[in-house]
């Protein structure tokens, strides 16, 4: 099991720390035009987002997604 931890690379990372590094990256108003969900566009707040995401799988899929992109063009690009 550790050997597909290995390859997962949100292992150990927290919802709470995807949201903050993509609203820190990206921030509110962007964030909500690369996934257009209404907790993200209307009144956005970690608080809500977290609520949402926990209940809804395809949309915490997609904002994974984007963490994952994010990270792999920062890692790329600091080389």
């Amino acid at each position: 099991m550790g050997e597909q931890q290995a390859n997962n690379p949100l292992h150990g990372v927290t919802l709470a720390h995807i949201i903050d590094s993509l609203v820190e990256h990206y921030g509110w108003d962007e964030l909500g035009n690369r996934i257009k969900i209404t907790c993200f566009t209307s009144d956005p707040s970690v608080k809500s987002s977290l609520r949402f995401l926990r209940k809804t799988s395809w949309a915490r899929r997609k904002v994974e997604d984007l963490y994952i992109t994010m990270k792999n063009s920062v890692w790329k690009g600091s080389i």
